[in-house]
């Protein structure tokens, strides 16, 4: 939920706050990648003014992610609606994962500008496939950031064939 709906994100809001009880509360911790990432959610059913609004809502939901993300602390707090039925830990995960695939999608966007690209019938296709090759590519040659890959094979050929030609590496026990 957006700050763009106010009256609707203020009314759930609202019902996370102060002591109230709230009936279904999931956590995971997550260590790795420069982070350590405390998440929280908390749910409970819609108040009726809400499901009365916006039809087929089931429950409200916060979603918190706390702790230090490269060597800086931060907290992020978003608010949901949902017409799912189910546990709080397999919303939890919904929510994980989806958060997970708009984080590609930012890097889409702002490291290689896809949603600025008009491409048309099959070149949409084409190209998105494309973009996700030399993604992958450069993630495969090492490179722990996109941009940082992008500017050393950007006017280098030899260096941008040589990774399209390495082999994965296979794990041998």
């Amino acid at each position: 939920m957006k700050a763009n709906q106010k009256t609707l994100h203020r009314q759930i809001q609202c019902q996370f706050q102060g002591k109230r009880h709230i009936p279904f509360v999931a956590m995971d911790h997550e260590i790795g990648y420069g982070r350590n990432i405390a998440w929280t959610l908390r749910a409970k059913q819609a108040p009726e003014r809400i499901r009365e609004a916006w039809i087929g809502t089931s429950w409200i939901v916060e979603m918190t992610a706390d702790g230090v993300r490269e060597g800086k602390s931060f907290r992020a707090t978003h608010l949901f609606l949902t017409s799912l039925r189910t546990t709080p830990e397999a919303l939890l995960r919904l929510v994980r994962d989806r958060w997970s695939n708009e984080c590609w999608h930012w890097i889409r966007d702002t490291k290689v500008h896809e949603d600025a690209h008009r491409y048309r019938g099959n070149g949409a296709g084409v190209m998105a496939t494309l973009r996700t090759a030399a993604l992958n590519l450069l993630r495969l040659g090492g490179f722990q950031s996109i941009r940082a890959g992008m500017q050393a094979v950007m006017h280098d050929s030899t260096a941008l064939l040589a990774m399209v030609r390495r082999r994965p590496q296979t794990d041998s026990c």
